[in-house]
This record gives C-alpha cells, structure tokens and sequence, in this order.
C-alpha cells in the first residue's frame, strides 16, 4: 500500500510526530462532532494518538494510516458517549472552517458563515449514527466503502443512514 509505505523509514517516535502533523486536527474535528465539547476532543485525540503509539508494532497494512487513526478515534469517541451522558451544548466556533473564501465580498463572506454554522449546528442535532455517516462522507471525503471499513458497517446500511440522516436535516430546516 503506497500511503503505508511513505512511513516505512521511520522510527516510532518520529512516525507517531508525522501522523499527528498529518490527521491531528482531522481527529480532533471528528471527535468533536461526536461528542460536541472541544476539551474533551482535545482529550480523545490525545487518548487516540497514545493508543496508536501502543500499537504501531501491530498495525497491519491491510489499510491506510488515516483509516486506521479514524476507526480509533470512532471508536474511542462511542467509548466516551456510553461511559458518559453528554449535555447538549449550543456552540460559537465553527465546526468547519474554509480558508479560501477572500475573493468574495465581506457581505457574502458573513452569509456563508452563517450558513455554515448553522449546518454545522444542524448536523451536531442528528442521531450519532446518522451524524457519524454525514460527518465522514461530506466533510471528511471519504468514500461510502471506506466508511465501511472505519465502521464495520456494510454499504447499504451506510447508504441507507446518509439518505435517512439528509431526510432528518431536511426536517430540521423546515422546523418540523
């Protein structure tokens, strides 16, 4: 596998600063849409990172280095959520943030963040099971097989929660 095999030359240590560089914020992103609190993702990315220092001897190449840090981090964040109740919380930050809007005017700038908070805001109310789904198909690109290796859930059930979690946004947009 090409994308293991950029890392074959590195010790642990060295290997392990290269993947935080490389997915630290995307696991911290991730972590936050499951349990809504930035702390406590700040917390599971760290828990994510030791747990794959632990078992770099063990991994396996049967996937890419993302894929595996990802399952760990979902499932690290579904330990957490059934270890704890979780308040909803209403949040200022934008979840996702996209660089590359300075060629519009600051009236369309200030509407699309809007927007984007408000998705974001959006998404967080849905069911982990359709959250999980929409976060990792529309936000982290990734493919519907791939999101079947991260959750050991087949294609349709995938497919079948992105379509059902796009019907529960659209009932959260029209208030219903």
């Amino acid at each position: 596998m090409k994308n293991v095999r950029k890392y074959e030359y590195y010790t642990n240590e060295s290997l392990l600063e290269k993947l935080i560089d490389e997915f630290g914020e995307m696991v911290k992103r991730l972590a936050y849409t499951y349990v809504k609190d930035w702390q406590v993702a700040e917390d599971i990315t760290q828990e994510v990172f030791l747990a794959c220092y632990n078992n770099l001897e063990n991994f396996r190449e049967e996937c890419s280095y993302k894929n595996w840090i990802y399952k760990i981090t979902i499932n690290k964040c579904k330990d957490f959520i059934k270890g704890k109740w979780i308040l909803p919380k209403e949040f200022l930050e934008r979840l996702f943030m996209n660089e590359n809007k300075r060629s519009i005017t600051p009236e369309d700038r200030l509407m699309l963040l809007t927007e984007e908070r408000i998705l974001s805001q959006n998404v967080l109310k849905l069911p982990v099971k359709y959250r999980e789904i929409i976060i990792l198909y529309y936000y982290e690109d990734l493919k519907i097989k791939e999101i079947s290796e991260l959750t050991g859930l087949n294609e349709a059930t995938i497919k079948t929660r992105l379509s059902r979690g796009k019907k529960f946004l659209r009932k959260i947009y029209e208030g219903g």
